[in-house]
């Protein structure tokens, strides 16, 4: 486990504070939340195509309660030395209405050279390939979620469409998640945050699980390929542009493994023996 998650990571929430001890964040061990193996009901009969209604067994795995943040990542390049995919490639990938290229845009510069995670340690990284979440993973003896595993993780054995139930947020007051509101898509700041929020601000969006920001915030890679096109790695959970449509449990984006993108980012799963 990484050690050194900061004090503001649990701080920014009260609710964080009385659930988990300063002493272990401040030490950065990670937090696994243990799955329970079980029949889940996966797909969405209203969604899209990709979505379909199905049934499986999972065996129990373990799964971060939080996303990665930029202070987790910038230890793991610390530690390893490893070098981004995005960093080696000199751009990224920036959404507004659609996504650009951006020269000079990294995990330190999400929307480029004049932008900065100064003061976001405990923000989710962005601006990270499927290939480094995969390197950061390993690195700590871990893995990606595949794409069940994420699904089930995120609405519970009961089939719910959004990690709270089944109704979409509202509103932004309702505090749910780190979301947009704009048609497809663009940052909003009616929640408090425009683009990423601190992992953890919004408790009452967690999952049946405990889990924090699978809906919104920002997208999360996972280990498996995007139906139909192998080429591509699923992504899921929506983020801080995406409106309640994107942040259903069954719904799912894919793009290439080797770009890094700044609303999307990842959180690590585990066998349990």
């Amino acid at each position: 486990m990484l050690k050194s998650f900061s004090v503001a990571f649990v701080c920014h929430v009260v609710l964080l504070c009385s659930l988990y001890p300063l002493s272990a964040v401040a030490e950065g061990a990670f937090d696994l939340v243990d799955i329970p193996a079980g029949q889940v009901q996966l797909g969405d009969a209203q969604g899209d195509d990709n979505e379909v209604v199905r049934r499986l067994e999972l065996p129990a795995f373990r799964i971060m309660r939080f996303e990665v943040t930029n202070a987790q990542f910038r230890r793991f390049l610390e530690e390893s030395g490893y070098r981004t995919d995005v960093e080696r490639r000199g751009e990224g990938y920036n959404w507004w209405r659609r996504w650009e290229s951006v020269a000079g845009a990294d995990w330190r510069h999400p929307q480029g050279p004049e932008s900065s995670v100064d003061g976001k340690a405990d923000h989710p990284v962005v601006q990270v390939s499927a290939r480094d979440a995969d390197a950061f993973c390993r690195h700590h003896g871990l893995r990606l979620p595949s794409d069940e595993e994420w699904e089930y993780s995120a609405r519970g054995g009961d089939g719910r469409r959004y990690p709270w139930g089944d109704n979409p947020p509202s509103s932004p007051t309702e505090k749910l998640a780190n979301a947009g509101t704009i048609a497809c898509c663009g940052p909003d700041d009616g929640d408090g945050f425009a683009r990423t929020a601190p992992v953890g601000s919004f408790p009452a969006g967690r999952s049946p699980f405990g889990l924090f920001d699978m809906a919104g915030n920002v997208w999360e890679w996972t280990s498996s390929s995007f139906p139909g096109k192998p080429s591509e790695r699923a992504l899921r959970g929506g983020g801080w542009g995406n409106n309640p449509y994107c942040l259903r449990t069954a719904y799912r984006h894919g793009n290439p493994p080797d770009i890094g993108l700044d609303m999307v980012g990842f959180r690590c799963a585990g066998d349990l023996e």
